[in-house]
């Protein structure tokens, strides 16, 4: 390669896996004060998919053997692989590199990203850059079982949340740049709107202990303001007039009534906000490329055709990022 040639990066493969238990808005209605009218009405969620005997880790190591079968690219020949996740199996080994083991991509550095729904596209906007500085091959995942970390008593999150992975490989050899347009952001100060997994210190030389509570909290009213002030506020910023420009848009999957809004505020079509939360609720930093590799096996969505689709992600931390990129 000259040097006067960018070693731009492309998708060459989506794929998903998701377990095989569906749960049901009915089925949850018969554990908790809730029904499929209440559900439905205010998220748009119909059922979502329950691990009974999967981590995150399996769910993304079937991801990754469908992205290498199907390219029929040999894992010694990947050069990274970057899990997005809020439900690690442990906090050390990374389900990265427990993936990478797995699927014996030996040769491949690997380590997650901890960036909640936002995961997948800070992960990707990662990737592109290794391999516009070198590398050559390398899977980008989002995966999460957000079963084991809800709180099944609180039906305000429980009815919200479900399991599943999916994600992308991508090369080099593009021929333009894969993302166009860039914008991650974060804000520290709002962290307790969303929260997961607090652990005490348990040390004999700590005097006083707060409350643990490992299961997810979430100030619903809280995340959904901060998408539409924030969120939107940042893709208006990023795209402007070429906002006109965008074949679809492919959001983070929490709320049909957020995609309702978001597209409002933008003043585009919202048909062309692509939606499957009904079928797998949120998913966390799987939602995106769950969405995305379904639209292309859909054919919605074509890899190498050139279209205009802009990745947002938005939750925990808080963090949000919107990435403007061509297929």
């Amino acid at each position: 390669m000259s040097e006067e040639m960018e070693n731009y990066a492309k998708i060459t493969g989506t794929a998903s896996y998701v377990p095989e238990k569906i749960v049901t808005n009915h089925q949850l209605a018969e554990m908790m004060d809730t029904s499929d009218e209440w559900i439905s009405s205010r998220t748009g969620i119909k059922e979502r998919r329950i691990a009974t005997v999967e981590n995150t880790s399996d769910l993304c190591t079937k991801v990754a053997q469908q992205l290498l079968a199907e390219a029929k690219i040999d894992p010694m020949d990947l050069d990274f692989i970057l899990v997005a996740t809020m439900t690690p199996d442990y906090q050390s080994p990374a389900t990265a590199c427990i993936v990478q083991g797995q699927i014996g991509a030996t040769k491949a550095f690997a380590f997650d990203i901890a960036a909640a729904c936002s995961g997948f596209v800070y992960a990707l906007s990662m990737a592109d850059k290794l391999i516009r500085t070198g590398s050559q091959k390398g899977l980008v995942l989002g995966g999460e079982v957000l079963s084991k970390v809800v709180d099944w008593q609180d039906r305000r999150t429980a009815v919200l949340f479900g399991d599943g992975a999916a994600g992308v490989l991508i090369e080099a050899g593009g021929t333009s740049p894969l993302i166009l347009k860039e914008q991650l952001a974060a804000d520290g100060t709002r962290g307790q709107s969303l929260t997961s997994g607090f652990r005490n210190n348990h040390s004999p030389f700590v005097k006083k202990q707060p409350l643990e509570n490992e299961a997810l909290t979430m100030d619903g009213r809280g995340i959904f303001d901060f998408v539409l002030r924030d969120v939107v506020t940042s893709v208006q910023q990023l795209l402007g007039d070429e906002l006109a420009d965008v074949d679809y848009f492919v959001f983070h999957q929490a709320n049909a009534r957020i995609l309702d809004k978001v597209a409002r505020k933008l003043k585009v079509p919202r048909e062309l906000f692509l939606q499957n939360l009904q079928h797998y609720g949120n998913t966390s930093g799987a939602t995106v490329p769950l969405l995305l590799d379904e639209m292309v096996r859909k054919q919605t969505l074509t890899l190498g055709s050139g279209q205009k689709v802009v990745l947002s992600g938005f939750g925990g931390g808080l963090t949000w990022g919107t990435l403007l990129i061509t297929l």
